[in-house]
């Protein structure tokens, strides 16, 4: 069947839809990463959006329900070259068309994602509006326009667990799958709890649970509007700020919560969770013009000189001039300067805007979370 996306700025295509039927709309923004689909799919962080793959065939290795970032996908959208209508992999238990029918979600291919993606890197990333039962360009690109922005949007209440929970309390899902070989074992038995922390779920992705598992925490996750006094009440080792959707400036709720917390106990964050620091701080975040979403983003460690090769998906930056001079900017993106890491002078306290838990990969920066055990030990 025939589908438009619309752009809030008049440029639109045509293609072909698949999944369900409809409309939607959403901030249109591209991911750059190879592999990974489903992950994007069911990061929450993509909440409200409508993602364009810039690699040209998707779908080919199918989905798996063990790939999942969270219970559901999450985009309001999806735009690829070319779908894939029969995958091949021995994991896959569907293919991509099948798990849009599940989920009741819209597709287009047979999109120019090269032409898109140029377009939102010159004029930034932008409301969009994807149909098959409104073909009209004009009336397509006003239902765009007319649609709710990114700024200013809360999406941590749709997608933060309602409830407390132990993530992993028989220690069988956070097992490290080892490659194959004759002499070893295919999965890495995990160690024994020996620190207590609590994660923020703002959106927490599940790969995040699994990495700080590894490293010998036991996480209970909590809402994002639980308050400082009952997190501190828990008397656990740590603290930690998850990844999630939406515009960090939005999130007052949290920002004060997460202030009384800074010298009180040790605090690990990422992605949004770093921003939401940022603001508890007394700093402030922009928008940035189209994001960083892909797994080859060079960031900095300024203080060693290293350079990794890091996987990113955040629309929003910290602006360092707002920062206090007890808060120091340890790493930077080498694109375009923005800042990805901050470290408190004074507390024990860090973040990095980026994902040390990549999944796919990079794996470069996953000793963050061996960094978070030596701040809780250094911290006793």
């Amino acid at each position: 069947m025939k589908a438009i996306l619309a752009l809030e700025d008049g440029v639109h295509f045509f293609g072909e839809a698949f999944g369900v039927t409809g409309s939607t709309t959403g901030e249109a923004c591209f991911n750059t990463s190879m592999t990974g689909y489903q992950e994007v799919l069911t990061d929450p962080s993509y909440r409200g959006q409508i993602v364009a793959m810039t690699y040209p065939l998707i779908g080919n290795y199918g989905v798996t329900a063990a790939d999942d970032e969270s219970a559901r996908p999450h985009v309001r959208g999806f735009v690829v070259e070319e779908l894939c209508p029969v995958p091949s992999n021995w994991r896959a238990e569907q293919s991509l068309d099948g798990y849009f029918k599940k989920w009741n979600l819209m597709g287009i291919q047979g999109i120019d994602t090269r032409r898109l993606t140029k377009h939102l890197r010159t004029r930034g990333a932008m409301r969009a509006f994807l149909s098959t039962e409104v073909l009209d360009p004009a009336e397509a690109t006003a239902r765009a326009a007319a649609s709710d922005p990114m700024a200013g949007s809360d999406f941590v209440k749709e997608v933060s667990t309602p409830d407390s929970y132990l993530w992993d309390p028989n220690s069988t899902e956070s097992r490290e799958w080892l490659l194959p070989n004759a002499d070893g074992p295919v999965i890495k038995e995990l160690p024994d709890p020996k620190y207590r922390v609590i994660a923020y779920d703002f959106g927490i992705k599940r790969n995040i649970l699994r990495r700080l598992r590894q490293e010998g925490f036991e996480v209970e996750v909590v809402p994002a509007g639980t308050t400082a006094a009952q997190i501190l009440d828990r008397k656990a080792d740590g603290v930690f700020l998850s990844n999630g959707p939406g515009d960090p400036a939005a999130l007052n709720y949290v920002h004060k919560e997460v202030t009384q917390l800074i010298g009180k106990t040790p605090l690990f964050a990422i992605c949004l969770g770093h921003q939401i620091l940022g603001h508890a701080f007394g700093g402030k975040t922009f928008k940035l013009k189209f994001g960083h979403r892909g797994g080859n983003q060079p960031v900095q460690d300024l203080r060693t000189g290293t350079v990794a090769i890091t996987s990113q998906n955040h629309g929003f930056a910290v602006d360092p001039d707002t920062l206090p001079s007890n808060v120091e900017v340890t790493h930077l993106n080498l694109n375009d300067q923005t800042v990805e890491g901050l470290r408190h002078r004074d507390a024990p306290v860090f973040s990095v805007q980026y994902h040390p838990e990549a999944a796919p990969g990079p794996n470069d920066a996953r000793y963050f979370f061996g960094d978070f055990v030596q701040l809780i030990e250094s911290s006793r």
